[in-house]
């Protein structure tokens, strides 16, 4: 029986305001992760310019300059790109879109859940995607999710409800006490809720890169990490600059779903239906 693995690279960077100089960093990234086999290069959310920066006169779509760089690299090292950017909206605002472009992928997940918490409102700048994503590579298929969208747990059942066996997190994860813990603790939560690996990618602080801090709230936490279906934390980085590759076992989360059946004793429908007594 052959052993289905993917190869997935989380590359955790710290970006600043120049949408170049970033590039020039994530472009760094994706060479290196390749180098060392991956198959998936995960990069973090934000990518072309940090947050704390406005987005609006950065903002380009998924066949611009910045975009179409990523996108030949993916196609010359025969990798998957996962890397955050800001795509124009419809309404004014931007969307916080992933690019995820190779292998005959060039497309992108607009975040769905904006980050209006902590006295941060990410939606004054930011237009709310509607659309789970999934995409498939070597007969796997892998979901997507940005940074806020991991505090719920029902995009996180849609995403495996539409086959996912992987869910890939990109994020620039405010500062602040608990915070780290609280990301450790939602990744490995939704991880349990569905029995499926969790490969999650912050922003390194950026205190420890040189890059200075926007004034207001701090985003970029580290810790980036990659969880079991079982919800074991399996890898997990600090709070600098650097690179992890680590190949999924598929054949954890079917197990994880022998043991733990929580998919398929799921009662659909009778939360909702007990609310409107």
């Amino acid at each position: 029986m052959t052993t289905r693995t993917l190869t997935v690279a989380i590359a955790q960077i710290a970006t600043g305001a120049e949408p170049d100089k970033n590039l020039d960093k994530v472009l760094r990234s994706i060479r290196s992760a390749a180098a060392r086999g991956a198959r998936i290069v995960l990069l973090p959310e934000a990518s072309l310019v940090r947050f704390g920066v406005d987005p609006a006169p950065f903002a380009e779509a998924l066949d611009g300059p910045w975009a179409k760089a990523i996108s030949e690299a993916a196609r010359e090292l025969g990798v998957i790109v996962l890397v955050g950017t800001f795509t124009p909206g419809d309404d004014g605002r931007v969307r916080n879109t992933i690019l995820v472009t190779g292998e005959g992928i060039h497309d992108g997940y607009d975040k769905i859940h904006l980050y209006d918490a902590y006295g941060f409102s990410e939606s004054a700048d930011v237009q709310p995607g509607d659309t789970p994503f999934v995409f498939d590579v070597d007969g796997i298929t892998v979901g997507v999710a940005t940074c806020y969208d991991v505090r719920f747990p029902e995009l996180f059942r849609d995403l495996v409800d539409k086959g996912a066996e992987v869910v890939l997190v990109t994020a620039h994860w405010g500062a602040g006490a608990g915070k780290v813990d609280a990301w450790r603790l939602l990744n490995r939560a939704r991880a349990v809720d569905t029995t499926t690996w969790i490969v999650a990618c912050d922003q390194a602080d950026a205190s420890t890169t040189g890059i200075i801090e926007p004034s207001g709230p701090r985003f970029g936490v580290g810790h980036s990490l990659v969880v079991s279906p079982m919800g074991e934390v399996q890898h997990e980085l600090d709070d600098h600059e650097d690179e992890l590759v680590y190949t999924l076992d598929m054949s954890a989360a079917e197990r994880a779903r022998t043991v733990i059946p929580v998919l398929a004793n799921r009662r659909l429908g009778i939360a909702a239906h007990q609310g409107t007594r």
